[in-house]
């Protein structure tokens, strides 16, 4: 039926007969449209003309102060004849296809949507229905339905469903009605429940009626159709039922049918919703059963490898990815147990909790993975290609903590003071009277030592074992200058070398000829060149002693303050270092002469373990030895020229006193040599476009192909007594039994790829992230692949710029001893394993992640090794402390105590610094012990080794000689606890100690026997807090794994109740702002920090851990976690660079600035409020910007709550 025409009546403005028509049809409402048939057609054929026909008629109809939808709509209602309902929905057409959103809305408002399925339901009695009416009814309701949130509701309540269905089971052959038919089905689909009901009512069937392969013709409605059936398969219900119906092999057809056809690829569309039908019946376990047998991997995986050179064809492949990464039958991690291959027994087991739950499995259950799991969780249609999810939802944060009481900072120490009287010995300096000093004394007798031999005795004295150093054993002999012939050095499977009396020990190492310091260029002209006596273990070597890169720093902020600029090469140039040694000084002096192996205490030793750099060791043989030339001399570079406070050999008497659960016998090679950081900027990794799915389809191809796949077990640690499996040198050889090192699995699946099983922390079945492993055997000019496979997180800085570290031995023999970021196609994904419900508690099995990156080596017989971030070992902070100690002035009080033993049997330094009296006069020892107190920690997450490389920038620079420094000392007692979980670090975990938990979800409850060095730094500042002596600042340094920059968390009451909707009295608000001084004092001088990425929200989740407690308890309102990131900075100066230790240290030493800063800022009286002190701040960046670079993105107001 042909819509209506009339001629144009003259002489009367149009928006004027509008008005005019609509009041005449609002007349005839009721009875009259009933009697008055044809006047009621005359009158809506006229304003339907003038619609169409003048724009400005709709616009005055629709306009606000107008009734005329209301006239129409009420016209519709009364009506019964169809002719008039016909034309008051082509007259409803023409309005809502103009200005559809707005139009649309109105027309819903007004109760549309209701009397259109009336009207529906009314036609539908007729025998036969009339199809234009019917069809415009539709075609009106497809426009309608998507902006009317109840429109399924609406449709379900009214009975309109089941018209909508009949109709076009009775018009399969007439697409002119069915099309609009099917528009209308998708938008009912939405509706959960109606796709059940419609499921029921047989529409999924129908709808596989309507779908075909492939044809020119009719490809609007069957692009429809398959949106349709694709809601309708939303519903498990009817995905169960489709599956059932055996039309899984029926999408698969018709999707290779249309990719095949659609050469040209117009109909993407349709194929898009094949896929989209696929994906969500295999959101079930049923449907991903269905699609295997049906052979879908194959061939989707086919079918995508075709689309990839096509760009325009990437919604294809990404939704088959999607789905076959989904399909991929869940593998159990080729382990026996999921639960760390060392084992540590507790003094006792938690009543609750995870720990709890691991030691109550029953012995030989399998927690790898079980038939239980069934793991139906929808994807998100993306594959997280070039997404960052790493942003803060503080809006939706439900993490808040709205509890006023807990809220309310109240100072509780909990315990009796008699009990805490005990810590006063780690108080000395507040009871010292210094009356029997003599200030002119030397330096040996300027400070005060509870534990002067905390370093050294231990060392020595608490374990004999042999420790292996991986020197001459690491290369290969033709590329070692070595004396003795080579058939001397080379090593034969199971012989034994015979020690020569008497038995071998290590030649000292030659005294070195002091070199003059331009010569090594490790500083500049205007730095002051001091000599200091470093004794080596064996008491009688010196050397001269460079200014260590802390006073380098300083020297720098110091110049900053005075309007310096901060140069951008203030570093010093290792690699022109190294050559300079290399061209001008003689051989003594340029390399460290080291007996091959370095055997130590005098007893032989064979290689336990060990990658390539184990020669001659056999699993099988007992006590086999390295068998090497008695002169053998590896000739490397004294790295201890450019790092004054690392000695290799000081090293190695730490390590003797570091106790591991699997005992370890090695040292790994950048550890014993130390790591200079490189002069040159490592950008962030660029992403390469398609490279997560390129992976991904080669997993996929394990698969489709599993003939390629080889499964070779190279390296594992679930057999101790032999975890290097020797093969024929097809395969690269791994190691990380040494401090620190996890690595617990590795399997060759292709000739150059390698998956990598990480070591769950011990007496856990979790916390996999950490990595420090040694690969030697490799080929050059050979791109090799490693997936570590057991990741956790559901996302990683990895897929945003990150790269891992790696160390060569031959770079480092070169001259460049450096830990340097590498590693190309680089990518984070959801891999194929997953671990068991029983291993998730009680949950769904989760899936694992695959952290995947490549490496081409450069060097070959190289030693490499990798890591996740800068390894920073236990060791090498006692080896540092006790340098340290080197560069003690009389000035200077530095203390050393034990705090406390760990659950391994190591210690837990403190470190107690500040300025000494001026004198023994009671005002001067006044002022010092009336001095505040900032109380430091780090490292209480052993993977977070940044934190370690923070607070070393932090202690070298207290220990400086500037005048900055001084007056650091001079202003505060530092106590510092720099590395809070010893026990994790050395066993290579990445969160827990030994007792498997977090220690800082323990602050509130801590246990002596299970989390000793909590309970005791606890106990420290519940001492202080008794004698009213709590700290002005305390600080736990960390490192965070998902963002970028360096900032703080901190805490307070205010900025807690503004996040959350509580309600709160303003005696409940009223708090000091000064907690936000310090965080920004350092964004405006650490061009790292970053202020807009610090938060003072007090979360339930935190509320165990040392910010929250130490805030809480003990009532520090300066209480923060300051997180570096492990990636890199996206502000300020270091924008778009990966972050390096040469940043990390200069942002401890920044940290100390700050608290300078802070200290002049606190002892001006008048700055009580927010805005002075702001101001204040302000004014004296505004100085230091004038000259200083790098402080662009920093120089404002950081974030819009200040």
């Amino acid at each position: 039926m042909n819509k209506p025409k009339m001629a144009t009546e003259k002489g009367v403005p149009s928006n004027s007969r509008v008005l005019m028509l609509l009041g005449q049809l609002e007349r005839m409402n009721g009875e009259a449209m009933v009697r008055d048939v044809e006047m009621a057609r005359q009158v809506t054929t006229k304003i339907l003309h003038l619609i169409q026909t003048q724009e400005k008629s709709g616009k005055e109809v629709m306009s606000k102060s107008s009734s005329g939808m209301e006239v129409i709509l009420a016209s519709l209602e009364n009506t019964r004849d169809v002719q008039t309902t016909l034309n008051i929905l082509y007259i409803l057409s023409e309005l809502l296809t103009v200005g559809r959103g707005r139009r649309v809305g109105v027309f819903v408002s007004k109760g549309g949507t209701g009397i259109l399925f009336q009207i529906l339901i009314t036609a539908s009695k007729d025998l036969p229905p009339s199809e234009e009416l019917m069809l415009q009814l539709h075609s009106l309701l497809a426009k309608v339905g998507p902006k009317d949130r109840k429109f399924g509701v609406k449709a379900r309540l009214s009975g309109a469903l089941n018209v909508t269905i009949n109709l076009m089971k009775q018009n399969l052959q007439n697409t002119k009605l069915l099309l609009p038919c099917l528009q209308v089905l998708r938008v009912f689909s939405t509706n959960s429940v109606n796709a059940i009901s419609l499921g029921k009512n047989g529409v999924v069937e129908l709808m596989f009626k309507i779908v075909g392969p492939y044809c020119k013709k009719n490809t609007s409605l069957l692009k429809v159709a398959l949106d349709a059936l694709g809601a309708l398969l939303k519903s498990k219900t009817n995905a169960r039922r489709a599956v059932d119906g055996g039309h899984v092999p029926v999408l698969l057809s018709l999707y290779l049918d249309w990719h095949r056809n659609d050469t040209r690829h117009r109909h993407m569309l349709i194929r898009k919703g094949l896929l989209v039908c696929l994906r969500n019946i295999t959101n079930i376990k049923l449907g991903r059963k269905a699609f295997i047998e049906a052979d879908g991997m194959r061939i989707l995986y086919n079918s995508s490898t075709e689309c990839l050179p096509v760009r325009t064809l990437d919604p294809l492949v990404n939704t088959s990815s999607l789905i076959m990464r989904k399909c991929f039958p869940k593998n159990r991690l080729p382990l026996p147990t999921i639960k760390s291959t060392f084992h540590y027994q507790l003094p006792h087991v938690p009543a609750v909790g995870p720990v709890a739950q691991l030691y109550s499995q029953p012995p030989g259950v399998d927690d790898v993975v079980d038939e239980s799991d069934d793991n139906e969780e929808a994807e998100a249609d993306s594959d997280t290609e070039n997404e960052e999810d790493e942003k803060d939802h503080h809006s939706a944060n439900d993490d808040i903590e709205t509890d006023l009481n807990k809220l309310h900072p109240k100072k509780s120490p909990g315990r009796p003071f008699e009990e805490l009287r005990v810590y006063e010995r780690f108080f000395l300096e507040l009871s010292e009277d210094f009356q029997g000093f003599n200030f002119d004394c030397s330096k040996n007798a300027s400070t005060t030592s509870s534990s002067a031999s905390f370093s050294s005795s231990s060392a020595s004295t608490r374990s004999t074992r042999p420790i292996i150093v991986p020197t001459a054993q690491a290369l290969s002999p033709k590329h070692i200058p070595i004396p003795n012939s080579q058939e001397d050095c080379k090593s034969t499977k199971g012989q034994h070398t015979q020690p020569t009396p008497p038995a071998p020990t290590p030649n000292p190492p030659a005294p070195l000829t002091p070199l003059e310091l331009d010569t090594i260029h490790v500083t500049k002209d205007q730095d002051k060149k001091e000599e200091a006596n470093i004794p080596t273990p064996d008491g009688h070597t010196t050397f001269t002693r460079p200014p260590s890169q802390g006073q380098r720093i300083e020297q720098e902020l110091a110049h900053a303050l005075e309007c310096a600029s901060l140069e951008e090469d203030r570093a010093l140039n290792a690699e022109e270092g190294l050559k300079g040694v290399k061209q001008e000084g003689s051989p003594v002096n340029a390399t460290r002469h080291i007996q091959s192996p370095l055997l130590l205490g005098g007893i032989t030793t064979r290689r336990v373990g060990g990658g390539g750099s184990n020669w001659g060791s056999d699993c099988g043989s007992e006590g086999a030895e390295d068998e090497v030339g008695e002169g053998a001399v590896l000739e490397v570079p004294d790295t201890a020229l450019l790092l004054p406070l690392h000695d290799p050999d000081l090293y190695v008497e730490m390590v003797k006193g570091t106790h591991s659960v699997p005992q370890y016998a090695e040292v790994a090679y950048p550890d014993y040599f130390g790591h200079v950081a490189p002069t040159f900027r490592e950008p962030l990794l660029e992403r390469v476009y398609g490279v997560q799915r390129s992976k991904i389809f080669q997993d996929i191809e394990r698969l489709i192909h599993p003939n390629d796949i080889l499964d070779k077990v190279v390296y594992d640690l679930d057999i101790p007594s032999c975890p290097v499996i020797e093969d024929n040198g097809e395969s690269l050889k791994f190691n990380s039994q040494f401090e620190s090192g996890n690595l617990r699995k590795a399997v060759q699946v292709r000739k150059y790829e390698y998956d990598l099983v990480l070591n769950s922390d011990i007496n856990s079945n979790h916390y996999h992230q950490w990595f420090y492993f040694e690969v030697s055997g490799m080929r050059v000019g050979t791109t090799y692949r490693f997936n570590l496979i057991n990741c956790e997180k559901s996302n990683s800085q990895f897929n945003y710029g990150m790269q891992v570290l790696m160390y060569s031995v031959q770079e480092a023999i070169s001259g460049r001893p450096r830990w340097v970021r590498t590693g190309t196609d680089i990518c984070y994904y959801k891999n194929h394993f997953a671990r068991s419900s029983i291993a998730a508690g009680g949950q769904k099995g989760k899936s694992y992640y695959t952290m995947t990156f490549s490496k081409n080596f450069s060097h070959k017989d190289d030693v490499c090794y990798f890591a996740y971030h800068y390894p920073y070992t236990y060791s090498t902070l006692k080896m540092h402390l006790s340098k340290l100690e080197a560069l003690r002035t009389p000035q200077i009080y530095l203390r050393q105590d034990i705090l406390c033993e760990t659950l391994g049997g190591n210690s837990c330094p403190l470190l107690t610094i500040t300025a000494m009296p001026e004198s023994n006069s009671n005002d001067h020892i006044c002022q010092f012990r009336n001095r505040p107190l900032i109380f430091l920690s780090a490292r209480v997450h052993p993977g977070e080794t940044n934190a370690s490389w923070v607070m070393k920038g932090t202690l070298e620079f207290l220990m400086g000689t500037s005048p900055l420094a001084a007056s650091l000392r001079e202003a505060y007692i530092f106590k510092i606890v720099p590395m809070l979980n010893p026990d994790g670090v050395v066993n290579g975990n990445h969160r827990c100690s030994l007792s498997g938990e977090d220690l800082n979800r323990q602050w509130q409850n801590p246990s002596p026997e299970l989390h000793p060095t909590i309970y005791h730094t606890k106990s420290l500042l519940q001492y202080l807090a008794h004698i009213q002596k709590a700290p002005l600042v305390f600080c736990d340094y960390h490192g965070h794994s998902r963002k970028k920059n360096v900032f703080m968390y901190g805490c307070s009451v205010k900025e807690t109740v503004w996040q959350s909707n509580i309600s709160a009295t303003s005696s409940y608000l009223q708090e000091d702002l000064g907690y936000r001084a310090l965080p920004k004092i350092l964004s405006q001088i650490a061009p790292a920090f970053s202020m807009a990425s610090c938060s003072f929200v007090v979360e339930r989740s935190k509320e165990s851990t040392a910010r929250v407690v130490v805030w809480r308890e003990i009532g520090v309102q300066r209480s923060y976690t300051m997180e570096s990131t492990l990636c890199g900075c996206d502000q300020g100066k270091y924008k778009g660079l990966q972050i390096g230790t040469r940043e990390l240290e200069e942002m401890g030493a920044q940290f100390c600035m700050a608290l300078l800063r802070l200290k002049r800022l606190t002892g001006l009286r008048n700055h009580q409020h927010l805005l002075d002190l702001e101001s204040d701040i302000i004014g004296t960046q505004t100085k230091v910007a004038r000259c200083s670079e790098g402080h662009d993105a920093t120089s404002g107001p950081a974030d819009g709550r200040s």
